[in-house]
């Protein structure tokens, strides 16, 4: 049994569809998937569960938690348990298995109540489940090195007990990186509107390149500038000032990898348990300007065409941006 019930989109929903591309080959085992809103079919060897109603408040969640999901193990005889969703299910005898994604509790990163509560819940709260949840599962999945070293460092937990599995990403590659038709730079930046995404130091690197007049470049954001109050501030300065951002919006798969093959990433995020666009960008051999985090650093090991700096330094990212442009 499988639960992910928070997985609605990204790369948690990325996830959850490899865990259900791996079932649907499993001639041996029957599985079955707990989950919220995707839809998911049933077939063969693999059966979907959705309650759509534990997305309705923070109560229906915590009553599915605790009341529901323990439950549900029981009535349909399940022999081993994987949660995706950062938490184990209480109160289960039987093998769990702990898929661990969440680096808000293990960044560096602090955030106090007022900026965000949510991740303030995250780091100061629901972290303590977290812990407790690594300690209880008999293994651990992670994504990455650092995150693991983290969980260690964090919880005391030996080294034995995690599973190191980067995300297997079905790349297709149809067209590598070139400049080839391309007039100026493009830098592109496909990530959602979550305040550590840090569209904000991309702004403030243009605005310094516009006050020294430079303007032969645009940047493409995946938003559309009314996500939340802070991404309509930032569509209001990049109008105001002038600057060569464009709000394109949602972009399929095939959009995105498309982008690639013509654009340099930008990824100033500097909260990631993975960061899906750095091995996108790298596998189409596109450059890539990351901030300079342990996620960064270990995705992009030895890949000569990226360039790392301070995520809150706006003015070392105008220079690094202002590199490429005089490079053309």
């Amino acid at each position: 049994m499988v639960f992910d019930v928070p997985a609605e989109s990204g790369g948690a929903l990325t996830i959850l569809k490899q865990y259900y591309d791996k079932a649907l080959l499993d001639e041996e085992n029957e599985w079955i998937f707990v989950l919220s809103t995707p839809q998911m079919k049933s077939q063969k060897n693999v059966k979907v569960l959705n309650y759509p109603w534990i997305k309705k408040s923070w109560f229906h969640r915590l009553y599915f938690d605790l009341i529901v999901a323990p439950q549900l193990p029981r009535d349909h005889h399940i022999d081993e348990l994987l949660s995706l969703q950062n938490v184990t299910i209480p109160r289960v005898e039987i093998k769990q298995t702990l898929y661990l994604h969440q680096s808000l509790p293990f960044t560096e990163i602090r955030y106090k109540i007022n900026e965000s509560f949510k991740f303030w819940i995250y780091q100061n709260i629901i972290s303590k489940f977290i812990y407790k949840s690594i300690k209880n599962a008999d293994n651990v999945i992670v994504q990455t090195e650092w995150i693991m070293n983290a969980a260690i460092e964090k919880t005391g937990v030996k080294e034995d007990k995690f599973i190191l599995e980067p995300p297997k990403l079905n790349i297709q590659v149809n067209k590598k990186y070139s400049t080839d038709n391309v007039k100026g730079v493009i830098f592109f930046y496909p990530a959602g509107a979550f305040k550590y995404k840090n569209h904000r130091v991309i702004v403030e690197a243009c605005k310094i390149l516009s006050e020294q007049n430079i303007s032969n470049y645009k940047v493409i954001f995946t938003l559309i500038g009314i996500e939340n109050q802070e991404i309509e501030k930032i569509y209001e300065e990049a109008s105001k000032f002038n600057l060569p951002i464009q709000f394109k919006g949602y972009m399929s798969q095939e959009e995105v990898y498309e982008q690639y093959s013509k654009s340099v990433l930008l990824f100033p995020s500097y909260i990631e348990s993975f960061g899906l666009p750095l091995l996108e960008a790298k596998s189409h051999f596109s450059p890539i300007l990351a901030s300079n985090y342990s996620f960064s650093l270990e995705i992009l090991e030895n890949y000569n065409k990226a360039t790392f700096f301070d995520p809150f330094d706006s003015e070392e990212l105008a220079n690094k941006m202002l590199d490429y442009v005089e490079k053309r």
